[in-house]
């Protein structure tokens, strides 16, 4: 089973479109668009495990520079 995951993502002012074009090189990372409100990416992601989500997805895109803050919504079967 996988783990899937929505990643929110704020960017410093006018980074939003470079900060998405690398979120999408990322391995594991299924979509990346820009929106508008209180955050300016949202990222779909999906790794084997949490801890290959960790280290491979999450590690990635928060050493992306631009970012200033991200929040991690793991997808869940109910």
């Amino acid at each position: 089973m996988t783990v899937q995951a929505y990643i929110l993502v704020q960017t410093e002012v006018g980074a939003a479109v470079d900060v998405t074009r690398r979120i999408a090189e990322v391995a594991g990372v299924r979509v990346a668009e820009d929106v508008t409100g209180p955050y300016d990416i949202i990222v779909r992601a999906e790794a084997a495990s949490m801890d290959d989500f960790g280290r491979t997805v999450l590690h990635a895109i928060q050493e992306i520079p631009g970012i200033t803050r991200t929040l991690t919504c793991p997808v869940v079967a109910l």
